[in-house]
């Protein structure tokens, strides 16, 4: 059964079809276009007209476009709309409308990529599920979620986000939820909010998308925590957290070196449930991940049990072996969690670094370590400098042998730092990966932690090239 026939994307979009074409899929990249896509003709910092030709000939089933591009036929399958990013919106409209899946949409400072996964692997087991690829949770990442939805589908996982205030309300009534969840409100996005309340009211915006009758799920640790009830009220309130008080509970958390072991109280049952990576703030995702399941009508149990299926997406706390000498099977442990980072999600980090177990005796110096490799925290707002500065105070960093910082923002860190812990700091990501060498060997565990654009994925391409990943 095809995604979208020319007449069904005709009416949903206002547009003129050509041809009597239909797609399997919907897509805005020609990188990664596939056979059958509709491919979407989005104006970014480049015009996707100038990429319809290329799509066509790579096998696209039609294109979205606002007028026929130079180099395309006049007969090609296309579908003629005004203006594409609102055509896509409702295309994206239309494609929630049609179906009688249960939606639960997903936002938070800190956890909504890794809890959309966990309800990805979780209600998967129990139904046909349909979630946003990678971080789609923006704009253009929502309406193309929900355009991408079969019909036939049982359970679909939206991840909502924002750099700005005013962006997730609009995408939340686009979703229509049956549950709405925000992990946690945390100083992240700063520069665009006054303080910490002003990026709670941005995110507890979700419950206005919220289906009549829905669910609210919430963190209830939280100093913003009123803020979030007052946004949800005349829905089902659910709290999660370690407070008593909470409707569900995380009662004990016990790290290892490769998983997080939980028990947690859903709704009076205990519940115990096992993540297949170390990291305290993996558990408290988790227990969202079961709230939310549950809301959805999902079984715990089998929720519970099934957890162990998630493992974290690249950049995200993802875990491997390199072997730095193939016939000697000299191997580091690399923690690649180079796709984000604010104040909390650095401190969730270093904690599962500092629980980690080096090896001794392999490696140029006989001592395996706890090494960090930190990056820039950025959009933090004013008190950015303070707020990396305050990374120092941590306990978890007396467990971490050294530490290296990139960026103008982590010095402030490092200067703070003392002794043989206070390793190398560098300007940009390029030298350090130029000495990444010399920082790193045999029997350490090595953490490189910092937001997208400090570009410290670099320096986890430069430990990959030191041998072979065996992940």
């Amino acid at each position: 059964m095809s995604l979208w026939t020319a007449n069904e994307a005709a009416r949903a979009t206002g547009g003129t079809a050509q041809g009597d074409w239909s797609v399997d899929g919907v897509s805005i990249d020609t990188r990664t276009i596939q056979s059958g896509d509709l491919f979407v003709a989005l104006k970014d910092i480049r015009d996707g007209h100038d990429f319809v030709a290329q799509a066509l000939d790579k096998g696209a089933g039609a294109a979205l476009v606002s007028h026929i591009p130079d180099g395309v036929a006049a007969d090609a399958p296309l579908l003629i709309v005004d203006d594409v990013m609102p055509a896509l919106e409702a295309l994206g409209r239309a494609g929630r409308a049609r179906t009688d899946a249960r939606v639960v949409a997903v936002t938070g400072s800190v956890g909504k990529t890794s809890t959309k996964e966990m309800l990805r692997a979780v209600l998967s087991a129990q139904g046909r599920t349909h979630a946003a690829e990678a971080s789609y949770n923006n704009h253009w990442g929502v309406p193309l979620t929900l355009a991408r939805m079969p019909v036939d589908t049982e359970f679909a996982v939206i991840e909502i986000g924002m750099n700005h205030p005013g962006e997730i309300a609009p995408l939340s009534k686009l979703a229509r939820p049956h549950v709405a969840m925000v992990t946690t409100v945390a100083a992240a996005h700063l520069e665009a909010f006054d303080d910490l309340a002003g990026i709670a009211r941005e995110k507890a915006a979700i419950f206005q998308g919220l289906e009549p009758g829905g669910v609210a799920v919430i963190n209830g640790d939280l100093e913003t925590t009123p803020i979030l009830r007052d946004a949800a009220r005349g829905f089902d309130l659910q709290s999660f957290g370690e407070a008593e008080a909470n409707d569900h509970q995380l009662v004990h958390v016990s790290l290892t070196p490769d998983a997080t072991i939980c028990k947690a109280n859903v709704a009076g049952d205990d519940q115990l449930f096992k993540i297949a990576t170390p990291g305290r703030h993996f558990a408290m995702n988790g227990l969202a991940a079961l709230v939310a399941a549950r809301a959805m009508g999902a079984d715990t149990t089998l929720t519970a049990r099934n957890m162990v299926n998630w493992q974290p997406p690249a950049g995200r706390g993802t875990r491997e072996e390199i072997t730095l000498d193939a016939p000697e099977g000299l191997t580091l442990t690399l923690i690649d969690d180079a796709f984000n980072a604010n104040p909390t999600s650095m401190l969730a980090a270093l904690e599962v670094l500092g629980a980690m177990q080096p090896v001794d005796g392999v490696g140029r110096i006989h001592k395996g370590r706890r090494i960090a490799i930190l990056g820039d925290m950025l959009e933090l707002g004013p008190d950015e400098i303070a707020l990396h500065a305050a990374i120092a105070d941590t306990p978890f960093l007396t467990a971490i042998d050294q530490i290296h910082c990139v960026g103008p923002r982590m010095k402030a860190l490092w200067e703070r730092l003392e002794g043989d812990q206070q390793g190398i700091w560098v300007e940009t990501a390029t030298e350090m990966s130029s000495q990444i060498h010399k920082i790193v060997d045999a029997g350490d565990v090595v953490l490189v932690k910092g937001s997208k654009g400090s570009l410290v994925s670099q320096t986890v391409d430069a430990i990959r090239k030191m041998g072979q990943s065996l992940r």
